[in-house]
């Protein structure tokens, strides 16, 4: 859906309250109105579901995941606490593309540490996850597996596999599978930190049941 420049007249006090209710919902002023006038005329733009999408991610979530607030309309984040001493948080941050085919997002998994020994860890759990994804992913990529990762960063693009449109809840499922499986390999390779054989083969469990499941996002 395209979008095009026009010039309306409105009321000092319609925009204020458009303003209000923007800045709440962390919305722009244009997007806001676009998302009123398609609601009054039954019409459903890009940001409209990815707005519902993000619900249903949240709705999807069990509760060891909490809402961040103050993210922009593309973009969402949840946090959860990693089990580990001084129980140090998770964060997942989800951007969605309005072309929500072929390449229709982006995920960020942060941790905020200045502790050497978290960050170690981390490093650790995600290269093996990065290596577990290339291993069972990569073939699909031609320029290898889109993931950066930082010793304190995992971000990876979210593709939508062939031609047929995803729905809402394909996308939400498939967003929210995806952070379950994560965080639940992050813990337990956490867990067993003393024995990395053990954390690697528990982590690559994880990430094949996640495979079995059935991917509509990669």
């Amino acid at each position: 859906m395209s979008k095009s420049v026009y010039s309306i007249v409105l009321s000092d006090e319609v925009v204020q309250a458009v303003d209000d209710m923007a800045y709440r919902l962390g919305l722009s002023r244009s997007n806001l109105i676009d998302r009123i006038l398609a609601e009054r005329v039954s019409c459903t733009t890009p940001e409209m579901r990815i707005h519902e999408i993000f619900s249903l991610v949240e709705q999807a979530l069990d509760r060891r995941f909490l809402p961040v607030p103050g993210m922009s309309g593309s973009v969402m984040a949840v946090k959860t606490a990693l089990r580990f001493k001084y129980k140090p948080t998770v964060k997942y941050s989800v951007e969605l593309y309005r072309d929500l085919s072929g390449c229709v997002g982006r995920l960020k998994v942060t941790m905020r540490t200045q502790s050497t020994e978290l960050i170690s860890l981390c490093d650790g759990f995600f290269k093996l996850w990065g290596g577990l994804e290339k291993k069972y992913l990569g073939r699909y990529f031609e320029g290898g597996f889109p993931v950066t990762l930082t010793p304190t960063s995992y971000t990876r693009e979210l593709y939508a596999p062939g031609e047929d449109s995803l729905s809402d809840d394909d996308i939400a499922n498939a967003v929210s599978g995806y952070i379950e499986a994560f965080s639940k390999a992050m813990n337990l390779y956490f867990d067993n930190a003393a024995a990395p054989d053990t954390a690697a083969r528990l982590c690559e469990q994880i990430y094949k049941e996640y495979l079995s499941g059935g991917v509509n996002v990669v």
